[in-house]
């Protein structure tokens, strides 16, 4: 590949990767958002009856109903109050989910070390979530101290039991000798795993190594068609490298116009690499093409509004 430095400039590493605001279940949360309003109050007035009678598993979905805004309000600091009753009781997802709100500092004050002490009882469940944040925050060294050992173990954890975020994690820590040997083949089996399952950042990662022949034979088709797959849930870095392959004929035919839109999304999702070379872009465009960009990138939103996050 002739752009090795640029690749790896954007390859996405485990350190400091976290997660977002929730960690809950996407098809419940999918299921409950399509709800008509009457039936999420309706919902949501039975788990509050009954998780005021100490219920501990009505007590965690209340506190995701709160969360997420769900048959109520958003209110994090009754979302904070319904999982750490919850968790009080032992229930592993409202450890977790406490813990989150420990580490985001939504609902309470942010503590790190109090993130990583309930992580820790959830994972001490064996909660593949728990394990996996407990696994980045051994990484990071935030609320806890530094140790990539202790993080490749739970990581390992929670691979066992088919987590995306932990595979990634794992392959990220094998990727640059964290814990582990440094092993490229290694990276690229944990990457394609948590890639396999959808994993917007892992599929971009495993991209790159196509891309650059680390771990597998260099093949830029490849590299597209990961680049591609992240690239269409929204991923920044993953639309960058997707433009700069149509810019420049690597992996599929070069065309200029496409190249455009993808660093177009990007740049809106905040990548300042992809800012800089969509202007670099235009400079070698005609006043048409660029037209054809913009028309472009609009007809794909509108077909893929996820494009833009």
């Amino acid at each position: 590949m002739k752009a090795a430095t640029f690749y790896a400039v954007l390859l996405a590493l485990v350190l400091g990767v976290g997660c977002g605001k929730k960690e809950v279940e996407t098809i419940a949360k999918a299921k409950a958002k399509a709800e008509e309003p009457a039936d999420a109050e309706k919902k949501f007035t039975e788990t509050k009856t009954k998780a005021e009678t100490g219920d501990a598993k009505a007590q965690y979905n209340l506190g995701l109903m709160y969360d997420n805004g769900e048959g109520v309000l958003e209110d994090d600091e009754n979302a904070v109050k319904w999982y750490r009753k919850a968790a009080e009781q032992g229930h592993a997802g409202a450890q977790n989910n406490l813990g989150l709100m420990y580490a985001k500092g939504e609902g309470v004050l942010e503590d790190d070390k109090e993130a990583v002490k309930w992580y820790r009882k959830a994972a001490e469940q064996g909660y593949a979530r728990a394990e996996a944040n407990l696994g980045v925050r051994y990484t990071s060294g935030e609320g806890v101290e530094q140790d990539y050992k202790e993080a490749v173990k739970w990581y390992r954890k929670a691979v066992e039991q088919g987590y995306a975020r932990a595979q990634f994690g794992l392959g990220g820590m094998y990727y640059n000798g964290k814990g582990v040997e440094q092993d490229y083949k290694e990276a690229v089996k944990w990457y394609r795993k948590a890639a396999e399952q959808g994993y917007a950042i892992a599929q971009n990662n495993l991209g790159v190594m196509y891309a650059k022949g680390e771990g597998v034979l260099e093949d830029d088709k490849e590299a597209v068609k990961w680049y591609r797959k992240a690239a269409e849930q929204g991923d920044a870095k993953a639309q960058n490298n997707l433009g700069w392959m149509y810019a420049n004929g690597e992996g599929v035919p070069a065309y200029i116009v496409t190249a455009y839109a993808w660093y177009n999304f990007s740049a809106a999702n905040g990548d300042a690499t992809a800012m800089k070379n969509k202007v670099s872009l235009t400079k070698r465009m005609t006043p048409e093409q660029i037209a054809k960009g913009q028309e472009l990138s609009r007809e794909m939103l509108k077909k893929y509004p996820q494009l833009v996050k």
